[in-house]
C-alpha cells in the first residue's frame, strides 16, 4: 500500500512543463499524467501540451529524467482524440501523433520508468449505425491498433486506453452518445482478445461508469488487473429527481426536437452536446459528496493488488471548471487527502507516500530512434 498519486495536467492548459511540475509539488502529488495534445488538433475542450513533441530528442529525455529525479516526480504521456472515426485525414494525424508519443515514452525509459502513453480509441459513428456496427468498429480498432501496439511493444512502452464515452463528441441532435470504443468493460475485454499483446491496458476512470449506474467496484472485480495500469480520480454526482431524467429516462441520452414544440409540450431539452446524461463532474473530497462509494472502490483496488498510480483528473464544476486557479489547486489538494488514507502508509506525520520504496528512475534510452508514421507501419 504505497501507490503514488499524480495529477493530470489538462487542468493547467496555459502553463509550461516546469510550472505544472511546481503545481504537482504544491498539491502533494508524486507525478504527472502529462497532456501532450496536438497543437493543430481539432479538440477545443482539452488543449494542454506540456512537452515539445516535435523536437524531442534523447538528450531532452536525459535532461527531463534528471529533473524528475531531483524533483521526486514521475510522468506518463497522453493525448486523447478519435483514432478510428471522424474525418479520415484527421484520424491519421491523431494516429501519427500517438506514434510520436510512444517514441518519446521509449526515450524516457518506457516500461522501465512506467512511462505509459494514454489515448482514446474513438468510434466510427457512421459505421456504428450499420447492422453489426459495434463489431465493425472492433474490427476497425484491430486494423488500426494492432500495428500501433506492436510498435509500442517493440520499444518497451505500454499503451493505455481511457474509458470515457465522450458523449459530447457529436451534436446534441445525434441519436446516440457512444463515441469511444473502450467505454465498457465488455469492449475492453474484446479488444484484448483481438490484440493479445501485453503492451496495452487501461486508465480506468470510475466516474464514467457511475453516471451509467454501474458500480465501479464491480467493474474492478470483473477486470483483468494485469490490464489496469492507471486509475483516474474523478467523481460524478448524478442528478436526483432531475426533470430531464424524469422526462427522457436514463436508458438513452436526452434527445433534441424543435424547441418551439418542446416548449409547447413542457419538455426539457439538452443545453448543449454534453448535457444529455443528467450528471455533473466532481472532485472527490471537495465541496460535498458525489454518487459513488470511494472507500469501497479504493479498498477493492487494494485487495485486488493494484499498485499503479492514481491520477487526479480535475474537471470539477466547483474547481477547474470555475476558471479560478485557487479553486483548481484546492480541488487537487482535497482529492489527494481524500485518497491518501487508503493508498498511503500511516507514519509519524500522518498518511504519506514513502519515497524510500519507490523504484529509482532508469536512464534514458541508449540511443535515439526515428519518428515513424502509420504508413511506415503498413497502414493506409
Amino acid at each position: 500500500m504505497n501507490n503514488p498519486i499524480w495529477i493530470m495536467t489538462s487542468a493547467f492548459p496555459r502553463m509550461t512543463f516546469k510550472q505544472v511540475a511546481a503545481k504537482a509539488k504544491e498539491v502533494g502529488a508524486q507525478g504527472m499524467e502529462l497532456c501532450v495534445f496536438r497543437r493543430d488538433g481539432t479538440r477545443k475542450d482539452h488543449v494542454a501540451t506540456h512537452l515539445d513533441y516535435e523536437r524531442f530528442s534523447r538528450d531532452d529525455a536525459a535532461r527531463l529524467l534528471d529533473f524528475l529525479g531531483r524533483a521526486k516526480l514521475r510522468v506518463s504521456l497522453g493525448a486523447y482524440d478519435n483514432m478510428i472515426g471522424g474525418d479520415p485525414a484527421e484520424r491519421v494525424r491523431n494516429q501519427n501523433h500517438i506514434l510520436k508519443l510512444i517514441r518519446i515514452a521509449h526515450l524516457l525509459g518506457g516500461d522501465r520508468n512506467d512511462v505509459a502513453v494514454g489515448t482514446f480509441v474513438g468510434y466510427d459513428n457512421a459505421l456504428g449505425r450499420e447492422d453489426g456496427g459495434f463489431e465493425k468498429n472492433l474490427m476497425l480498432y484491430k486494423k488500426v491498433f494492432a500495428p500501433i501496439v506492436k510498435y509500442a511493444e517493440s520499444l518497451g512502452v505500454t499503451l493505455v486506453y481511457e474509458n470515457c464515452p465522450m458523449e459530447g463528441w457529436q451534436p446534441a441532435t445525434a441519436p446516440d452518445t457512444y463515441n469511444n470504443l473502450p467505454c465498457t468493460l465488455a469492449a475492453r475485454k474484446l479488444m484484448y482478445a483481438l490484440v493479445p499483446s501485453r503492451a496495452h491496458g487501461e486508465i480506468y476512470d470510475p466516474s464514467h461508469d457511475v453516471w451509467q449506474h454501474i458500480d465501479p467496484s464491480d467493474v474492478i472485480l470483473a477486470s483483468d488487473m494485469r490490464r489496469v495500469k492507471r486509475i483516474h480520480i474523478k467523481g460524478t454526482r448524478n442528478y436526483a429527481r432531475d426533470a430531464a431524467a424524469v422526462h427522457w429516462g436514463r436508458l438513452f441520452p436526452e434527445q433534441t426536437v424543435d424547441p418551439k414544440l418542446a416548449k409547447r409540450a413542457g419538455v426539457p431539452l439538452p443545453a448543449n452536446e454534453w448535457d444529455r446524461h443528467h450528471y455533473e463532474p466532481r472532485v472527490p473530497g471537495f465541496g460535498g459528496s458525489d454518487s459513488m462509494d470511494w472507500s469501497l472502490f479504493l479498498e477493492t483496488l487494494m485487495k485486488r493488488g493494484f499498485d499503479g498510480p492514481f491520477s487526479i483528473e480535475n474537471e470539477g464544476c466547483n474547481s477547474s471548471h470555475t476558471g479560478n486557479m485557487g479553486a483548481t489547486v484546492q480541488g487537487f489538494k482535497a482529492a489527494v487527502l481524500n485518497t491518501a488514507p487508503v493508498v498511503w502508509p500511516l507514519g509519524p506525520d500522518g498518511y504519506a507516500y514513502d519515497w524510500s520504496r519507490a523504484r529509482p528512475l532508469a536512464p534514458a534510452a541508449s540511443k535515439d530512434v526515428p519518428v515513424v508514421t502509420m504508413a511506415d507501419l503498413g497502414v493506409r
